[in-house]
């Protein structure tokens, strides 16, 4: 099995990010938020809110939106940015492991016929995590309780920060746009 990041490894960009400027700009409420999500993101980069009071604090916008019609509607304008050099070597028994909230990936996942897919356990109606970022250690954690000890075959990720996953793969290469290099 090969198993993937998702963000910026198979998709030009970042999902979650991508998700709440897609939302912001068809849901007039949010912009009254702005100031708070300002504060939130100051406060994230100085290092005072962890990561994931970050996106949860992000992420509240969920409340006020029909989140399935958004991540239907996010995917059927955001799907072409899925990276050509993944389409040509997509394999049935793909995983996909990411930190993006598991409801906004999983659909364009299933478009891409990747069936398993762990992603962080976020509620979609509030944005609250019902478990860990799935991040770093975490991933391999979260691999190892769905999969045990399989050996994936080759990892790939944009990110240093997949390391743990990389470590415990045959192969590992890093992505840069449409480029893969060894680890």
């Amino acid at each position: 099995m090969n198993v993937y990041d998702f963000d910026n490894t198979i998709l030009r960009g970042d999902s979650t990010a991508r998700f709440y400027a897609f939302c912001l700009a068809r849901t007039p409420r949010m912009w009254l938020d702005i100031p708070c999500q300002l504060i939130n993101g100051a406060l994230f980069l100085m290092r005072i809110r962890k990561k994931e009071a970050y996106k949860q604090r992000l992420l509240r916008f969920l409340n006020w939106i029909d989140v399935d019609a958004a991540v239907e509607a996010f995917w059927a304008r955001n799907f072409c940015r899925v990276k050509s050099w993944y389409k040509k070597q997509h394999r049935p028994d793909d995983v996909v492991i990411s930190a993006s909230p598991e409801f906004l990936i999983r659909p364009a996942c299933e478009r891409l016929g990747i069936a398993r897919v762990i992603g962080s356990p976020i509620d979609k109606n509030t944005g609250l995590y019902q478990g860990n970022n799935c991040h770093g250690e975490e991933k391999v954690r979260a691999f190892r309780a769905r999969f045990g000890s399989v050996q994936p075959d080759e990892f790939y990720s944009d990110s240093y920060s997949d390391s743990p996953m990389a470590r415990i793969s045959r192969r590992a290469f890093l992505v840069r746009g449409e480029t893969l290099r060894p680890w």
